[in-house]
């Protein structure tokens, strides 16, 4: 992993450095997944008083608007190039827009009279709409930057482990600091003063966050690194853009696959549905959570491992099926444990006892499927995001064309899509048993509540990940396919460089077989 060199082959390496700083960018807009994506419609329904419907529905109602504004923000980031390059300024701006929005949402809006609650629906919705806008606009850094950080098929799927490893250190933290934070204040979770001390939180490791990614990318954000033509690339229309998604059918299957990543993670993950889990029905939300949580990042780490050894092996295509396979099958046992619940004391969760460490076989079982389960989908949740980079090079490899801002938002748009559908998902869910508001761990047990989180936690991302093997069946972008489109594309940049027009570039050379000796290697 050392310095980048220009030889006959042009493989473009990152260092080191690099290649662990420019993923906390992940990081840095995890932070904000957690303290908006996981926390909204509580706060929108605990705190402001509104319906919790529209708090839940609100969140995916707002797709609308992003399907306006992704693709814009990715054709201008696919325009630019700039003094500070191409993928710095939508870093640094998207992350000032997000945190002047959340500051505003959760710490402003408390304060309009609930008698004015036109106006505070009006703030909730408005101030959400300038988040989504920063929230792109550094999202999409993560998935389009990768091209030009590497694209030795050895380093892309390392950028899996340290992008996992950022979006701990963001997710995580926010993880960790949230429920501590919470047993301050009366209400837990509900509580406006939880909100105004976590938003800042936050928003400083965000910050920091950033800074070390545009670090990482500082170097690499340059025209000798934009796909074939580098700065003499034309300009791409926006119309054209649906004709270019509709012929790469990579891209479309990594889209299905990613969704269904994310909504597993999203919805098993969701604030609400651990309280339902490990407070209402458990009857133990301060003595579960925390263990339990720690217990799901130590068992990714050997699977981190594992995918990237894959990955470097077989491909990212074989590790990132093998592993959501892996995390189906161990979740098959989670279902029939949380089917068993309630039959007596021996079908609860217990770890720690009066008299100190008191385990069950359940509790035993439930650790087991559950880390290993968990281990396997965290490891493959953000494994499609370094694959969007090798989509974007099959797409200069297929068209000629260079545009990971496009590819970048889109695959943004389906991450928020599939996020806050989590969301809507768990309010709809939890209404059918009655409640008019989102459960929070001090809550109590209510009929029907056991069945809602069998479905929310085990049945939905069962399915997802299901999706998530069909679509990748026939992923076609293998370890293989994948150097030889690195090569062609080399030798089509170094021909463009030297004066060939792009067109005849890509007649002369489309296969491996038709490339210069030292091209092949």
């Amino acid at each position: 992993m050392g310095e980048q060199k220009t030889t006959a082959s042009s493989v473009n390496r990152a260092k080191t450095y690099q290649l662990v700083l420019f993923p906390l960018n992940n990081g840095a807009t995890n932070v904000y997944y957690v303290l908006v994506l996981s926390y909204i419609a509580t706060f929108g329904s605990k705190v402001l008083a509104l319906s919790m419907l529209f708090a839940s529905v609100m969140v995916t109602g707002m797709r609308l608007f992003d399907a306006i504004t992704d693709p814009i923000i990715g054709a201008l980031m696919d325009r630019t190039n700039g003094k500070f390059g191409k993928f710095r300024p939508f870093m640094v701006i998207g992350n000032l827009i997000m945190a002047a929005s959340v500051l505003a949402l959760y710490c402003l809006t408390p304060l309009i009279p609930a008698s004015a609650i036109g106006l505070r629906y009006a703030a909730f919705v408005g101030l959400y709409a300038v988040w989504v806008i920063g929230y792109t606009f550094q999202t999409s850094c993560t998935r389009s930057g990768q091209t030009v950080l590497t694209n030795d098929p050895k380093q892309r799927p390392l950028f899996t482990i340290f992008n996992t490893v950022g979006s701990l250190l963001g997710m995580g933290a926010m993880q960790f600091f949230a429920p501590i934070l919470a047993k301050n204040y009366e209400g837990g979770y509900a509580s406006a003063g939880f909100f105004r001390t976590l938003a800042p939180v936050g928003i400083v490791i965000s910050i920091l966050l950033t800074l070390l990614a545009v670090i990482g990318i500082w170097e690499k954000d340059q025209p000798k690194y934009f796909g074939v033509s580098g700065s003499k690339a034309e300009k791409v229309k926006l119309r054209e853009y649906l004709q270019i998604i509709k012929n790469n059918n990579p891209m479309q299957r990594l889209m299905v696959a990613g969704a269904g990543c994310k909504l597993a993670l999203s919805i098993a993950t969701n604030t609400t549905v651990l309280c339902m889990l490990y407070g209402c029905m458990m009857g133990n939300y301060d003595g579960l959570y925390l263990p339990m949580m720690v217990l799901g990042y130590v068992c990714s780490v050997p699977f981190f491992l594992l995918t990237v050894r894959t990955s470097q092996k077989e491909g990212q295509k074989a590790s990132l099926m093998k592993y959501v396979t892996v995390a189906l099958v161990c979740y098959v046992g989670v279902l029939v444990l949380l089917l068993l619940w309630g039959r007596g004391d021996a079908f609860t969760l217990s770890i720690l006892g009066e008299n100190g460490l008191s385990l069950n076989l359940y509790t035993i079982l439930f650790i087991a499927f559950f880390g290993i389960g968990y281990g396997a989908y965290y490891a493959t949740a953000d494994m499609p995001i370094p694959m969007v980079a090798d989509c974007s090079d099959y797409e200069t490899y297929r068209s000629g064309n260079y545009i990971p801002g496009i590819m970048g938002t889109l695959f943004s748009l389906v991450d928020k899509l599939v996020s806050s559908l989590s969301a809507t998902v768990v309010g709809i869910a939890v209404s059918f048993v009655g409640l008019q508001s989102l459960p929070t761990q001090y809550d109590p047990y209510t009929p029907g509540m056991n069945w809602v989180v069998i479905v929310l936690f085990c049945i939905i991302p069962m399915v997802a990940w299901a999706a998530t093997l069909i679509a990748m069946k026939g992923y076609t972008l293998t370890g293989a396919k994948m150097k030889e489109i690195q090569a062609v594309n080399a030798c089509r940049r170094d021909a463009v460089a030297k004066g060939m027009k792009l067109e005849d570039a890509m007649d002369k050379w489309q296969t491996i077989e038709q490339l210069p000796t030292e091209y092949r290697s």
